[in-house]
């Protein structure tokens, strides 16, 4: 194919592209090009526009590593994966509703018993989560495994992954710091689009849990912290109002476990609705 210009290119792609045997492939691909052709004769791209966003994802790929996502980040704060999410839930009305992951990968993941402190060394006021996890019918689920992932508290950096099992009645419950509100990593290129577009890089204070048992769909969702000031501005999109609660602040006193604390401390209860498979 030769002396293509913008009106011949788009369909000299699709037809190079026709050769495919899979079909999904390239129903996805054809949409692709035709949506990113459209795209660029909409905004009349530049070449020098053009050259700026090949740099930008090619920052984005030289920040991107095990321990970081820079381009999952991305399509968090596009917007994508929320609407990913959101058409491809099927799951029955009443189950407990997924939500994005944070990008920040947890380090040292550890297993704790049921009913241990997981914040490993986390600064923060302690708080006693508990909840029962059942299915759609009020079933409860038996020893599911609990992944919980921690972006810090008090304003900290890191991120913590604990493992607990349930218990066979679906109730767990675990000691934790109450989180804070957090900013996503905002030192990259990702952080630089939200500088220039005037948006903030924050979350509202959140645990994030990974909830798996035999039987039953992986679960990954976020519990929010209600009265945070970013509830409704999230960077990344993930708020829903069903998993919005309340953490009650508590004096000094008898625990949910039935020991003694000499400081303050907060309560979590939230119950996990999961969906078969």
């Amino acid at each position: 194919m030769r002396n293509l210009d913008e009106a011949s290119i788009t369909q000299a792609v699709l037809a190079r592209n026709s050769g495919t045997t899979d079909a999904r492939l390239c129903e996805i691909m054809t949409s692709l090009v035709q949506h990113l052709h459209a795209f660029a004769r909409d905004t009349k791209l530049t070449e020098q526009e053009w050259q700026r966003g090949m740099d930008f994802l090619a920052q984005a790929g030289q920040m991107s590593s095990a321990d970081r996502q820079e381009f999952v980040l991305l399509s968090h704060t596009l917007g994508l994966s929320t609407l990913v999410l959101a058409q491809n839930d099927k799951n029955p009305k009443g189950c407990t509703e997924p939500t994005t992951f944070d990008v920040l990968q947890a380090k040292n993941a550890r297993i704790f018993d049921l009913g241990a402190d997981i914040s490993a060394g986390l600064a923060g006021p302690k708080c006693h989560v508990r909840g029962v996890i059942r299915d759609v019918r009020g079933n409860v689920v038996p020893g599911a495994t609990l992944q919980i992932c921690m972006a810090g508290g008090s304003g900290a950096d890191n991120c913590n992954q604990a493992l607990i099992q349930a218990e066979q009645a679906g109730e767990y419950h675990f000691w934790t710091v109450v989180p804070d509100c957090q900013p996503i990593l905002d030192d990259g290129p990702v952080g630089q689009m939200l500088a220039s577009l005037n948006r903030h890089p924050w979350r509202p204070a959140h645990l994030q849990f990974t909830i798996s048992a035999p039987g039953y769909q992986r679960l990954t969702t976020q519990v929010f912290r209600e009265g945070d000031p970013y509830l409704d501005s999230d960077a990344v999109f993930g708020v829903r109002s069903s998993l919005i609660t309340e953490w009650t602040a508590h004096e000094p006193g008898l625990t949910p476990d039935g020991t003694f604390s000499s400081d303050a401390f907060h309560t979590l209860a939230f119950d996990f609705v999961l969906t078969k498979r």
